[in-house]
């Protein structure tokens, strides 16, 4: 289960996330969606461990700041970043070691043909597309079997066969029991997977809604509505 409580952070004099609470239960899908400046990467970024906030976060009952919270929680950023000197398959293994679970050479290979990495993986990070780093960060967090995921804008820079990978993926996850927490702007890309939406704008949470509230209403005309925005102002600023 994922916890955030009372998150508030500030930059400088500028509030950008004004106390707000929101979960995702174990074996549970959330989204996190919002306009530009709404505050979804400062919270992101709290969840993950790369800011000092205000507030408490907890995965599975723990204080996220705990190593042993961080033992259960896997990230993959929206900008992935692979060690230069590296391979493919070194970037795994050392994630994997770093959580103290010696990888299994079959779940490795496996990810890898899931991914369509099984010949990348010799290959330096530096020498790969962003799509290809991309595939490789999302096999790093699946790899040490996550009980809590966040997934910032996954999707981007993926081709098509890897989105359907990848959402087969988070629903297996789904399926262990794990918890998913995904902040994405591609609306069309989650309408299958998720179970509850939580609504940012201004700093804070402008709705919570699960896919049983909206009684089929369509995730995205929820969002236009609740922000407040129109789908051409949404292009406009690249959402």
């Amino acid at each position: 289960m994922l916890e955030v409580i009372h998150l508030s952070k500030k930059y400088g004099k500028a509030l950008a996330v004004d106390d707000i609470s929101f979960a995702v239960p174990d074996g549970k899908i959330g989204i996190l969606l919002g306009p530009n400046g709404a505050g979804k990467s400062t919270v992101i970024k709290s969840i993950a461990g790369l800011l000092r906030f205000k507030g408490s976060i907890r995965i599975q009952g723990l204080d996220s700041r705990t190593m042993e919270a961080k033992k259960h929680f896997s990230y993959v950023p929206e900008i992935p970043y692979l060690y230069d000197a590296l391979t493919v398959r070194e970037h795994i293994e050392f994630i994997s070691r770093a959580y103290g679970q010696p990888p299994l050479e079959e779940a490795v290979n496996a990810l890898f043909s899931r991914f369509e990495l099984s010949d990348k993986q010799e290959k330096l990070g530096n020498e790969l597309s962003k799509g290809m780093m991309q595939k490789v960060s999302i096999c790093c967090a699946l790899i040490i079997n996550p009980k809590v995921i966040l997934l910032d804008e996954p999707m981007v820079g993926l081709d098509p066969a890897a989105i359907k990978e990848l959402k087969t993926q988070l629903l297996s996850l789904k399926e262990a029991g794990c918890t998913i927490l995904i902040s994405t702007h591609m609306l069309e890309m989650v309408k299958e997977l998720w179970d509850v939406t939580f609504v940012m704008d201004k700093g804070h949470i402008l709705g919570t809604y699960t896919k049983e509230s909206i009684a089929g209403e369509d995730l995205e005309e929820l969002y236009f509505s609740v922000t407040g925005q129109t789908k051409e102002h949404s292009v406009e600023n690249g959402r």
